[in-house]
């Protein structure tokens, strides 16, 4: 019995292993782009997320026989992000005394406009499906990802640039 157990675990974890291996990039980038630190420097917020995410899914790896296990991860990190994020309501680059911009790619959004970006443009996630997640209607989630485009296409606040946050000449 003892065997069979121990059998079964370990193959639950070269499972696991071999899962982490194969999509722990990706979802490290989404993470990335959630926490709004740049990609070209330790992210330890995006680390976490990551973190968190995996831990979550290996607890139920046994349970996942036919789903997805990065649909699942996925799902993990968005919701982790979403319960964390009311502590981060502004946009980093709008908090009071706040210096210069970290660099992140979508540090000028909202966490809620950035989460919904993640998900449907990089991760490409269903509108109907990221409003079931989230919890919102699917128009808001619409109305969510048209103003964070928006946002990402107008022009930078004063003195900065759009993607590397380094001021402007």
């Amino acid at each position: 019995m003892r065997e069979r157990r121990a059998a079964q675990e370990r193959r639950r974890a070269r499972e696991f292993e071999a899962f982490v291996a194969g999509a722990a990039g990706r979802l490290l980038h989404a993470a990335t782009l959630l926490t709004a630190e740049p990609g070209d420097r330790p992210a330890p917020a995006a680390e976490r997320l990551l973190t968190v995410a995996l831990a979550r899914t290996y607890a139920v790896w046994d349970r996942l026989r036919g789903e997805d296990p990065y649909d699942r991860a996925r799902q993990e990190m968005a919701a982790h992000y979403a319960h964390s994020a009311w502590r981060h309501r502004l946009p980093r680059a709008l908090l009071p005394g706040a210096g210069p911009p970290a660099g992140g790619l979508l540090e000028r959004l909202t966490p809620q406009e950035r989460l919904v970006l993640v998900l449907r443009l990089c991760e490409g996630v269903a509108e109907e499906q990221t409003a079931a997640q989230l919890g919102l209607p699917a128009e808001r989630v619409h109305a969510l990802c048209l103003r964070a485009v928006g946002q990402m296409r107008s022009k930078p606040p004063a003195g900065r640039t759009g993607l590397t946050g380094a001021a402007a000449p």
